[in-house]
């Protein structure tokens, strides 16, 4: 039996901003590495978790696809849009699931693999409470020896929170997943570092067992995390951080980044060892 490379990641999600006024928050936090390929086979093995339809766990193509198509196309894409090919390659979404019928997720990010197993493009996808959604798309060219964290940078095109105007820069820095992940994303203004905010975390087997530990460990956890975005917001507004209107959201729904590190033609960065070639 193929080893599934779908896995459940437990760890910590800090937040940090320097300035002008100083805010911290860190709260435990689990993340689902869904392989779409293999969400056949999680919704038949798996008790406790559900594709498509009501389950403690669930996970809805809706929820990052929009509805328009199936979700592993969806991705393909916007891939193709930007000419990358990953010739069925597996796509591996970091996310939240539903719990219990209730999700939000401010960033997931799919890791694209081509069929060598080596990541060919990072797509982050970033949701805001208004219901809108935005992609970066990253190609993995002229990137870090396999293995390591790499960073990758991308302008600030869309708006997520009313504590920050939209003209800034991310820069992102990943550990792909194995054995741990970690994603940070880093918000620059004019003035240097402005906003930190980073999800480290281990991995454990995806199995019924890990879900019901899960679940009592971050019971609510899906809706908590929107709670607490209000919650904190409310804070920076009582510390008099200024608040900045919501713009009209751009047009494009996709913007181009590009990889730190390295020159010359593409490298290779993490062979996918639990995929079966």
């Amino acid at each position: 039996m193929t080893k599934s490379a779908s896995a459940l990641y437990q760890g910590e999600v800090v937040h940090r901003r320097l300035r002008p006024k100083a805010h911290r928050l860190r709260y435990g936090v689990f993340n689902i590495l869904f392989d779409l390929d293999e969400l056949p086979d999680l919704d038949r093995r798996l008790r406790f978790f559900s594709r498509n339809r009501f389950n403690l766990f669930a996970f809805y193509d809706r929820d990052h696809s929009g509805g328009e198509m199936p979700l592993r196309r969806h991705v393909e894409t916007i891939l193709r849009s930007e000419g990358i090919d990953i010739a069925g390659g597996p796509i591996r979404l970091l996310c939240m699931p539903r719990v219990l019928g209730f999700v939000f997720n401010p960033l997931s990010v799919y890791f694209c693999y081509r069929p060598s197993g080596h990541i060919a493009a990072i797509l982050y996808e970033v949701s805001n409470t208004f219901g809108e959604r935005h992609y970066y798309l990253i190609p993995s060219r002229g990137i870090p020896d396999s293995g390591e964290a790499f960073t990758q940078t991308a302008a600030k095109r869309f708006h997520v929170s009313p504590f920050l105007p939209r003209e800034m820069d991310y820069r992102f820095r990943i550990t792909p997943p194995g054995e741990r992940v970690s994603v940070s994303v880093h918000v620059h203004d004019a003035r240097g570092l402005l906003v930190a905010a980073s999800f480290s975390a281990v991995k454990s087997e995806l199995s019924d067992r890990s879900l019901a530990r899960a679940f009592v460990a971050y019971p609510l956890l899906t809706l908590k995390v929107l709670a607490g975005i209000h919650w904190e917001a409310l804070k920076l507004w009582l510390k008099g951080v200024k608040v900045w209107s919501k713009p009209e959201q751009l047009a494009e729904r996709i913007t181009i980044g590009t990889q730190e590190g390295g020159v010359g033609n593409e490298k290779i960065l993490q062979p996918a060892s639990d995929h079966a070639a």
